[in-house]
Order: structure tokens, then C-alpha cells, then sequence
């Protein structure tokens, strides 16, 4: 009987070797998953802006056209007046007593010249915003020569 059990005893030879297969198959499901999407990633677009085919807004006065220029600096054209070529400070001083004298209520018009950066239009409308001008419009191509 006790020749019988310790044959039933007997231990197996433990393998000290790491089964890879299991890891080279979740490395190349990974490598395929970015493969797939490292074109998705891509931050910049090139983007052809569109041209608006919208009726003009009839409107008894004419509106406040701003104009971004690409370097940086803004243009303030008040109806019956000349345009204005202001840095961005001077462009909030001379803004300030426009709206506080209408309340807001004016038309406003942010134009830009074809090769300014997207930043300078945010910048202009960034301004109109803490200006407290409530209606403000993009003036496109087709809606009219800002200059």
C-alpha cells in the first residue's frame, strides 16, 4: 500500500519558463488598435472658409463694422465715418463710450481680412463681448466690403 500512494506523490518538474504567447497576442491587438487611430489624432484641419449667400439685413441705420487685420491690429468703422486702425487697447477705449452711450443695442459686424489669423477674430469678438454688445454678426464675402 505504501508503494501505491508514494507513486501517487511523485512531483512534477515545475517549468520555470514564461508562456510569451499570450503577451505577443495583446501587443499586436494594441499595435493594430493605434495603428487605427494615430491618423484620428490629428489636431489642425485645413479649412476653406464658406461664402454666404444670405440677404442683406435691412436695417434704418448702418452697423459698427470691426475689421481684424493680420497683424494684429483692429479697424472701427462707425457709420458716416472713416475706418479707424487701432491696436487692441485702443480699440477697447474707443468701444467703451460707443456702448455705453447706445447700451448694447447697436449692430455690430466683425469682418477680417482674408489672411488674418482665426485668433485676431476671437480676439475682436472677445472684446465686443466684454464690451457688453449683445448683437454681433460675421460679415462674409459676399455681405460686403468692410473697408
Amino acid at each position: 500500500m505504501t508503494a501505491a500512494i508514494s507513486r501517487h506523490r511523485k512531483r512534477r518538474k515545475l517549468k520555470s519558463e514564461i508562456n510569451v504567447v499570450p503577451y505577443i497576442d495583446v501587443m499586436l491587438v494594441l499595435l493594430i488598435i493605434f495603428m487605427v487611430t494615430a491618423p484620428l489624432l490629428t489636431l489642425s484641419v485645413d479649412v476653406t472658409l464658406p461664402k454666404a449667400n444670405a440677404k442683406a439685413v435691412e436695417s434704418k441705420e448702418d452697423p459698427i463694422v470691426v475689421v481684424a487685420y493680420p497683424d494684429g491690429r483692429m479697424g472701427l468703422k462707425l457709420p458716416d465715418a472713416d475706418i479707424q486702425v487701432l491696436d487692441t487697447a485702443a480699440f477697447e477705449a474707443t468701444l467703451a463710450p460707443i456702448v455705453a452711450q447706445q447700451g448694447g443695442e447697436m449692430r455690430v459686424m466683425v469682418a477680417a481680412e482674408g489672411d488674418a489669423p482665426y485668433q485676431v477674430v476671437l480676439t475682436a469678438m472677445d472684446v465686443l463681448k466684454k464690451a457688453k454688445v449683445k448683437n454681433v454678426s460675421l460679415l462674409t464675402e459676399s455681405g460686403g466690403n468692410a473697408r
